[in-house]
């Protein structure tokens, strides 16, 4: 076998799952709101270094549903965002969803943790999950993210959505990165101990 066709680990696209969560842990309210967002000048220009190093957007059906009805016809937002939200190529995981029709959108009924690995080993950018809680958990429980961007906000919900959700066993994280953005926020990098 030549050495130029063996993929390295290292050389495999990863999966990103970045989120902002309160401080207890909620990725959204109790009925989705994102209302306690702490947006600033910091987080978009962090959102515009994600959108460039990545090439494929992956959503479960609520976040999917959320942004497709948002970003297409939104006219107050950064330009650089909106063109890779609205360019980019996108997956949404959904068993429910009869037809995705936001511009490049392939919809895939199941996780089928294979077929994310053949995903991983193609060529090209890293790919990221924005919000889609459900998509997270069980992304994390089949080994597949890389890497967990949390942007916790200086917020307490009480209550709320959870990020993680139907876990047996725990998920081991080791922090790469912590990074205070402003406004309170506050970037945590982390790895999980196995990646598939």
């Amino acid at each position: 076998m030549n050495a130029d066709n063996i993929l390295q680990v290292s050389d495999m696209r990863k999966i990103i799952a970045q989120e902002m969560v309160t401080v207890d842990g909620y990725f959204a309210g109790p009925n989705g709101e994102l209302d306690w967002f702490v947006w600033d000048d910091v987080l978009k220009n962090l959102s515009r270094d994600m959108l460039k190093s990545v090439d494929t957007l992956l959503f479960g059906r609520v976040t999917y549903d959320m942004m497709a009805a948002y970003w297409p016809t939104v006219s107050d937002e950064d330009p650089v965002i909106q063109k890779a939200m609205n360019g980019l190529p996108k997956i949404v995981f959904s068993r429910s969803l009869e037809k995705a029709e936001w511009n490049n959108t392939r919809l895939v009924r199941e996780v089928i943790p294979e077929e994310i690995l053949k995903m991983k080993e193609q060529r090209g950018k890293d790919m990221v999950i924005y919000g889609s809680g459900s998509l997270v958990s069980e992304f994390a429980r089949h080994g597949l993210i890389d890497e967990y961007r949390l942007i916790v906000n200086p917020v307490v919900l009480g209550s709320g959505k959870p990020l993680f959700r139907g876990f047996k066993d725990h998920l081991k994280l080791n922090l790469l990165n912590a990074k205070t953005l402003g406004s309170g926020n506050v970037l945590l990098s982390y790895r999980p101990d196995e990646v598939r």
